[in-house]
């Protein structure tokens, strides 16, 4: 293999000049061919002291709770109220309460995750956003670990690095459970 080259040099040359990029790409990617594991990312979050993932796909948006949430009567105690974000009329959910597992606390960090689902809109609320997480696709394992959060039929497995476990929650398959749209009272 010849000398690596400036990339000056290999302006005129685009095939040379990819294979450069792509080598010097490697290098400083340690040597990982970018085919050998796929990356994973999901939002991190916060239900009591437990955290969790939802995959970034499930997820439209993170928003600070709503100034103005209009409670709906006759809906479950579990649905917060409706907020008007940006004309769109979206249910906010207390996922903890919905799940039986207690009353999330309003404070500072509390945030809702809008719901990135085609028909069923609607926001859940968690105790705090922990930002993303990525994880290499060997890291998930089916099995996901048991939770003090009461949410086992809406994981979808998790993801294993080191000691720790990332259940995996699944936001449609909770919006879509028959439960979930069993809204009245």
């Amino acid at each position: 293999m010849s000398q690596p080259q400036s990339l000056r040099e290999l302006r005129d040359r685009p095939f040379e000049l990819l294979r450069e990029l792509e080598r010097r790409g490697r290098a400083v990617a340690g040597g990982r061919d970018s085919t050998e594991g796929r990356e994973w990312v999901g939002v991190a979050f916060r239900l009591g002291a437990e955290s969790f993932l939802v995959a970034r796909e499930e997820t439209r948006e993170i928003m600070a709770l709503p100034s103005m949430l209009t409670r709906v009567p006759g809906a479950r105690s579990w649905i917060r109220g409706l907020a008007n974000v940006r004309g769109l009329l979206l249910p906010v959910i207390d996922l903890r309460q919905y799940l039986g597992s207690g009353v999330t606390a309003l404070s500072r960090n509390v945030r809702v995750l809008i719901v990135n689902h085609r028909d069923i809109p609607a926001g859940v609320l968690v105790d705090e956003v922990q930002g993303f997480r990525r994880f290499a696709e060997s890291e998930f394992v089916p099995n996901a670990p048991p939770t003090l959060v009461r949410c086992e039929r809406y994981l979808a497995g998790a993801f294993r690095r080191g000691g720790e476990g990332w259940p995996v929650l699944s936001l449609k398959l909770l919006v879509e459970s028959p439960s979930f749209l069993q809204a009245a009272s």
